[in-house]
């Protein structure tokens, strides 16, 4: 896991999530003050969990922040 502020001051955790098809994205989950924002996702280039888990860790924060800007709203179901 990896918490970050995004530009607005908003405080984020990003973690690695998986969908049934085994397709790996980006999850940011809004914490403190931002908790009432939607849980976000980015599709991640990874092709395996442990992968895409260093590919998420060796991000910066300027980095997590670009993956962030062009996540979309994760559907509920």
């Amino acid at each position: 896991m990896r918490r970050f502020s995004d530009e607005e001051g908003g405080v984020w955790d990003a973690v690695v999530g998986r969908e049934s098809w085994g397709t790996l994205y980006a999850l940011f989950i809004p914490a403190g003050a931002a908790a009432a924002r939607p849980v976000c996702q980015a599709l991640l280039d990874s092709v395996g969990y442990e992968q895409a888990q260093r590919e998420l860790d060796a991000m910066d924060d300027a980095a997590l922040r670009t993956l962030f800007q062009a996540a979309q709203p994760r559907e509920t179901r």
